[in-house]
């Protein structure tokens, strides 16, 4: 069969594959700090010649910020479009790091070989995975099975502020007939995992101001109010004592989970206190009578992130502030709209305010949830592909965390996006020490090229 001699050429070439992608992971292309504005060029430029070398149709695209990246390769049948990003996330602190985070290496552990450094699951080794199929699969056969277009970011990490314009600017070209991403990760150890729906966020920051200018506790105490005190008697009204959002309105029009997707999600074999116990915690403190995939996957959330107020530094000191302020997130889930709720959430803080005290908003993005059709075909051909591939059946999941880019594939270009990734729980993704599974890597290049079998 065709599939099996691009699987054996994948097994055959791994040590390159790994190689190309170490090369890769070299390159310190940190989107958020301008001083490595040239790394993240470099490693713009490092994908178009590897792509060009492959017969895509390779080219760096300008943004007001950091490149992109589009290769386009034509063929029959489907068109197919997968999207990755090439920037990484700092690296501090970085005396946390037990190796250079820029000088990648592959590690022998406990549980195995891993791939150490910077980006290597976040998400260049991802973003390799289909690009090494693709290899496997032109050495093979001489061509591609299909038409593909690849989408690399380099501002993921910082925002993605050039992302909407330049997918508005450039829809004809990038449409297709599915998006494929992989940036998400595995159910455990060795469950593939399509996530098919991912909670939106919305971030707010306020700052209360009472007094003019910081008082002397013992001269003002009492008979001044204390934005510490307005502000942490508002937050402590967030939640009531069964963990359920106060924000009037805020549960409207959320649709409950269907039996079939409970009982989906059951079979998983999910642990609340499993999972809560790897960070030292035990019971779980959402909505009571909730599961634990429900409220990580499909309820909604409002946390509070950072509080600052009064003085904070080493010592005492009687202070009474003249300001404080929180930083408040939302992951939203569908039905929920992120710039209405928005509106209701500073409306319900701003009726809990005294009359001395005045309030500043500072908006941080308001990106709603993005729910799959599973009635595309490519899903149930990429599920089974992958259960081909992996010790157990692949499944679909949700994803507590927000993935902006599949919901603007969805508004911006009117198509669905195929999530499935291969990181796992413990890859410290945005922390010290990064690393990916070698055999996620492989097995990963493995999945791309079973599923670009299954769907053309």
């Amino acid at each position: 069969m065709s599939l099996d001699a691009v699987l054996a050429k994948i097994d055959a070439d791994l040590d390159p594959a790994v190689a190309r992608l170490l090369d890769l992971l070299r390159i310190p292309s940190i989107s958020t700090d301008p001083a490595f504005a040239s790394d993240c060029d470099a490693a713009a430029d490092w994908l178009v010649a590897d792509l060009t070398g492959l017969g895509f149709d390779a080219s760096k695209r300008p943004t007001p910020g950091h490149p992109m990246v589009v290769a386009h390769y034509d063929g029959p049948g489907p068109h197919l479009l997968f999207y990755g990003h090439y920037d990484v996330q700092p690296v501090d602190p970085l005396d946390l790091w037990e190796s250079a985070p820029f000088e990648p290496a592959i590690e022998d552990t406990a549980k195995g070989k891993v791939i150490r450094g910077r980006g290597s699951s976040d998400d260049k080794g991802q973003l390799m995975t289909f690009v090494e199929a693709c290899r496997a699969w032109k050495s093979v056969h001489g061509t591609l099975p299909c038409k593909i277009t690849l989408f690399f970011e380099g501002e993921e990490e910082s925002g993605s502020p050039s992302l909407v314009p330049f997918m508005k600017d450039n829809a004809d070209e990038l449409s297709a007939d599915i998006a494929l991403i992989c940036d998400t990760g595995l159910f455990g150890e060795e469950t593939p995992a399509i996530v098919t729906q991912l909670r939106g966020l919305l971030g707010e920051e306020m700052t209360i101001t009472g007094p003019s200018l910081d008082l002397h506790s013992g001269m003002y105490g009492g008979i001044a109010m204390n934005p510490v005190r307005v502000l942490t008697k508002i937050l402590g009204g967030l939640h009531d004592d069964d963990g359920r959002v106060q924000v009037p309105g805020f549960y409207d029009g959320i649709p409950e989970l269907s039996n079939a997707q409970k009982a989906s999600w059951d079979d998983l074999g999910f642990s609340d206190e499993g999972f809560l116990g790897e960070v030292g915690l035990g019971k779980p403190a959402g909505e009571t009578g909730r599961s634990g995939l429900e409220m990580i996957w499909s309820r909604p959330t409002a946390e509070v992130n950072g509080i600052i107020g009064g003085y904070t530094g080493d010592g005492f000191k009687t202070v009474l502030p003249s300001k404080a302020s929180a930083k408040v997130s939302f992951r939203l889930v569908e039905g929920q709209d992120p710039h209405h709720l928005r509106e209701k959430f500073r409306a319900w803080v701003e009726a809990q305010l005294p009359s001395d005290c005045k309030i500043e908003w500072t908006g941080h993005g308001a990106s709603a949830a993005g729910i799959m059709d599973t009635s595309h075909p490519a899903f149930e051909k990429a599920k089974a592909a992958l259960s081909d591939e992996w010790p157990r059946p692949a499944a679909f999941v949700g994803c507590g965390g927000s993935i902006p880019i599949a919901g603007h594939f969805k508004t911006i270009l009117g198509m669905d996006a195929l999530l499935a990734g291969f990181g796992k729980d413990d890859d410290a993704i945005h922390s010290p020490n990064e690393k990916y599974d070698l055999s996620s890597f492989h097995k990963g290049i493995r999945s791309w090229a079973r599923i670009l079998d299954a769907v053309t």
